[in-house]
């Protein structure tokens, strides 16, 4: 089996609800619900289901329009941020799909929602059934969205990529540096079969296996991996590994390697260099179903912004918190 590098570039949806995104106005969503846009599940499609407006659909659908105009939605991004890359899934809407799309954006603190919107993405024809994505030329941080149908339809999902804006209230503070919510993100994995390797960075505890980081079952030799550009940081005190829900396949056992690295680095460089890099902990045997707690006692004094995680030889792993302290 050839060795496969999942690249994902530091990217995070930004729209993801987890970080305290939510829809905030929408003209309209008479046959399906705006906030279902930025489910974190992927569509799917139930055959002869229908409610009181129609045929129910798994993203947010508005009646067909008869005046002049066009529908859109706000959205107040839990956390700020820039973005590069978009995603506009129109799966299983057909015949009822928009036209057109385009995206605006603000930074504002202002209560009131008169906004003065920048243009993200001019107007883009948009297919049946599909992924539409769409890189964006942009260095502006946003704290709102928003997202223009032409003239109606429907849409299953709004993924924003991105990066969190840094927060400065959380330096010298000690805090999870692997955590989504301070910016951390995936550079890369060599597989995420049955959970996405983001997962293991979101807060509070899994809901369930697919909300934490799973592979599929190894046939040959080796074990897997995935790299976290974590919050600089320094003196990492402790480290939770969680397996919690993975109970028939849990990882016999786990390590973590740590470096600081120049943010110039390319990610395939990171990815060549991380099996070089120092171990933050050694090889270390995980259980079912369970919170573990280890003590750095390999890196106490060294600086930190990287961090890799290898399971043996595969399975799934449902949160990764390492505490230091915010440089």
């Amino acid at each position: 089996m050839k060795n496969k590098v999942i690249f994902k570039n530091n990217l995070i949806d930004l729209a993801q609800p987890r970080l305290g995104t939510k829809i905030i106005f929408k003209t309209d969503d008479f046959f399906a619900s705006a906030n279902r846009i930025i489910s974190q599940s992927i569509p799917i499609f139930k055959e002869g289901v229908f409610d009181k407006n129609g045929k129910w659909m798994d993203g947010w659908e508005t009646r067909r329009k008869r005046s002049k105009g066009h529908d859109y939605i706000i959205l107040k991004l839990g956390k700020p941020g820039k973005i590069s890359k978009v995603d506009v899934d129109t799966s299983h809407f057909n015949g009822n799909q928009p036209s057109m799309i385009s995206i605006e954006g603000t930074n504002s603190f202002s209560k009131n929602k008169n906004f003065k919107w920048h243009t993200l993405l001019s107007k883009k024809k948009i297919k049946a059934n599909s992924h539409h994505y769409f890189n964006l030329r942009n260095n502006k941080i946003f704290s709102h969205i928003k997202f223009n149908i032409f003239p109606d339809g429907g849409v299953a999902r709004l993924r924003l990529f991105g990066s969190i804006s840094k927060n400065k209230k959380i330096l010298n503070k000690k805090i999870n540096l692997a955590s989504l919510l301070y910016g951390a993100s995936v550079v890369a994995c060599n597989n995420e079969h049955f959970g996405k390797a983001e997962n293991i960075l979101a807060p509070g505890k899994a809901k369930n296996m697919g909300d934490g980081w799973e592979t599929r079952r190894r046939r040959n030799k080796g074990f897997d991996w995935l790299i976290v550009n974590c919050v600089d940081g320094k003196e990492v005190k402790n480290i939770e590994i969680s397996t919690h829900h993975f109970k028939g396949n849990f990882p016999s056992h786990c390590s973590i390697q740590a470096t600081h690295l120049s943010q110039s680095k390319k990610f395939n460089q990171i990815v060549k260099s991380s099996s070089n890099w120092k171990y933050l902990l050694k090889k270390s045997k995980l259980s079912a179903n369970k919170t573990h707690t280890f003590k750095n006692i390999m890196m106490k004094k060294d600086k930190i912004n990287h961090i890799k995680i290898n399971i043996f030889p595969d399975g799934g792993i449902s949160r990764l918190k390492i505490f230091g302290k915010a440089t």
